[in-house]
């Protein structure tokens, strides 16, 4: 028998599905099944389809070797081991450049250059120096005081907003995940009632509470008069909540 005959033979005896084989050995179906069908042309050369025969040959319980040195003997041979010198022997001689010595004069130059622009700098400096001193103060004039400045009042606060009480109460979701959710606000009047999917996002406002059913505790992050708080009831099941313009944490 050919090799693929004795891999689906073998297969079979065992009891084992490509399917099974193939999770396994973690090779694809398609590839098991052209192997038995004595394809490898999909194993992607020689050297997976060595890999793959072995790797099957275990699973289904069989000695790999034979059927390799068969594929070996159908398929030029096996492969002839490289030696360590020519496996890191480079296949063309790496050409080194001849360091260049150091052009000193240049160097010289340059240094000479940077000393004679220093001192230039600081001759022009010191003889500069002497007009800056000319404007001094007349003796026996008393320097200016500075004047100190008059103390003001602390700014009063003229935003209105941030001492009225709140007049509302507003609620805010994001979906997380596809989740069933269920709203009412004053005297149980219906705000809203049905599926919000990931990423969906709604807002409601009530003059006094807004009650919420979420039918997957986790599905929703909420935040409430502009506090977030958080994702409620994680890992657990439905959820009823309800929040009012004074406590928006109350539940």
């Amino acid at each position: 028998m050919s090799i693929g005959e004795t891999l689906a033979q073998e297969r079979r005896q065992a009891g084992l599905s490509v399917t099974q084989v193939s999770l396994q050995t973690r090779i694809r179906e398609t590839v098991i099944r052209g192997m038995e069908a004595d394809d490898f042309s999909a194993c992607g050369g020689n050297f997976y389809a060595r890999g793959h025969i072995r790797s099957v040959a275990r699973v289904i319980g069989i000695d790999p070797e034979p059927l390799v040195s068969e594929f070996d003997a159908a398929h030029g041979g096996a492969p002839q081991p490289v030696s360590a010198t020519a496996a890191f022997e480079p296949e063309r001689p790496i050409p080194f450049r001849e360091r260049r010595s150091a052009n000193w004069s240049a160097a010289m130059a340059l240094a000479l250059a940077v000393v004679v622009i220093a001192g230039v700098f600081q001759a022009v400096r010191h003889d500069g120096g002497g007009e800056r001193h000319t404007a001094r103060q007349v003796a026996g004039t008393p320097a200016p005081r500075p004047s100190k400045p008059s103390p003001t009042a602390p700014p009063k606060s003229t935003d209105p907003v941030a001492a009225a009480p709140r007049t509302t109460v507003e609620v805010a979701v994001v979906a997380k995940r596809t989740v069933w959710v269920n709203v009412r606000g004053d005297k149980g009047k219906a705000l809203y009632s049905g599926v919000l999917r990931s990423g969906d996002q709604k807002k409601w406002t009530a003059k006094k509470k807004i009650s919420m059913v979420i039918g997957i505790g986790g599905g929703v992050r909420l935040t409430v008069n502009g506090k977030d708080i958080g994702t409620p009831g994680k890992g657990k099941g439905v959820q009823r909540l309800s929040f009012d313009r004074d406590d928006p944490a109350a539940a």
